[in-house]
């Protein structure tokens, strides 16, 4: 049974709704602790959506009727197309694997509804991901979320001190299970819908079918190669795979094979088993520190170099405010350009930059 502190200070909560558990049960604690809390939905995607799109705004509405809440909903369709779907395309066809969940906390989710909840006079903004923030000695921390099968502390790494500053996160310290278990007590009208991992915008399976209606120009037949620069196979777009890939690849050579490299200049998907795709270098672009300041030194610190990572011992070597070369203790699977690199202290977040070559 989760507790209700009610000595808290109360105050005006817009929470980022989905209609999803989360969200939704996020939205029902603040509302039995006494916050005055209102809805706040972004449809920011019309087909083959997960968690923006009108049908979306409509679970959401049934969840803030029962509650008895108001329910506002916002067109961000414009923005999400500009900052997260048209970027995402660009990646991909540079032979990238880009991280649009981590745009759109910041621009989206973090940026455009905080503006509306401080239109709507509202003291924080509160969503149901899975993470911690805490102030201390004037700062604003981020941190793991108590259960760490649903933390999401890495999709939000690029939040700033004033985002930090006017977020709750109701689910913080609650496993996920005890989420679902207070959600049908509290006879929350949810749909379920299941967990999927792939992408909101995106029908599932459907990934470079979606990149080639938004740019034709990624269809372009190629080679696949080994690590010695023989031919094994073609492809039909560098689009259609990511460094660490084994499956779909269209080949069989007796052994297990992985991307290896995505070569844009020459078109070519090189393939190698697991050893030829651990590697312990990379160079980092775009850093974004927590506290707004970098290390005023190199920083040894765990680093996950993709979202579901254990996070592994590294050494940041910053070279500016901006890039860095990232060099693990031993070495790791699959490190992926447009992937982010993720750092960690004791469970604090302290940034992370997004990986641009594999040294």
């Amino acid at each position: 049974m989760l507790s209700q502190d009610s000595s808290k200070f109360k105050g005006r909560v817009a929470i980022g709704m989905s209609g999803g558990t989360d969200s939704s049960a996020a939205a029902a604690m603040l509302v039995d602790q006494g916050y005055e809390v209102i809805g706040l939905t972004a449809h920011m995607w019309k087909e083959g959506s997960r968690c923006c799109s009108l049908e979306d705004v409509e679970r959401a509405r049934k969840v803030c009727d029962y509650l008895g809440i108001r329910h506002y909903v916002v067109n961000a369709q414009d923005l999400f197309t500009e900052k997260i779907v048209d970027p995402f395309v660009r990646e991909y066809a540079a032979g990238r694997t880009p991280s649009p969940c981590i745009h759109c906390n910041s621009f989206i989710k973090f940026g455009f509804l905080v503006d509306r909840s401080r239109q709507l006079n509202c003291d924080y903004l509160a969503t149901g991901h899975y993470a911690r923030v805490e102030k201390s000695a004037g700062k604003y921390h981020l941190f793991c979320a108590k259960d760490p099968k649903k933390d999401q502390s890495y999709f939000l790494h690029r939040l700033n001190q004033q985002q930090l500053s006017f977020i709750l996160f109701p689910l913080a310290d609650i496993p996920k299970q005890e989420v679902k278990a207070y959600s049908d007590q509290r006879g929350l009208p949810l749909i379920p819908r299941g967990e999927s991992q792939d992408l909101c915008f995106v029908e599932e399976g459907k990934l470079p079918n979606f990149i080639e209606q938004r740019d034709p120009s990624v269809i372009k037949k190629g080679q696949i190669i080994d690590s010695n620069g023989n031919r094994v196979g073609t492809h039909t777009g560098l689009h259609r795979f990511t460094i660490g890939q084994r499956g779909k690849l269209g080949i069989a050579l007796g052994e297990r094979m992985y991307v290896k490299r995505l070569d844009t200049e020459n078109n070519v998907v090189e393939v190698a088993p697991r050893p030829g795709v651990m590697k312990t270098e990379c160079t980092l672009m775009d850093l974004h520190w927590i506290s707004g300041e970098a290390p005023g030194t190199d920083l040894n610190c765990e680093v996950r170099p993709r979202y579901g990572s254990n996070g592994a011992a590294a050494t940041v070597a910053i070279s500016d405010g901006h890039r860095a070369t990232l060099v693990f203790d031993e070495p790791q699977f699959a490190l992926t350009p447009g992937q982010a690199a993720v750092f960690y202290k004791d469970g604090e977040v302290l940034g992370g930059g997004w990986i641009d070559q594999i040294l």
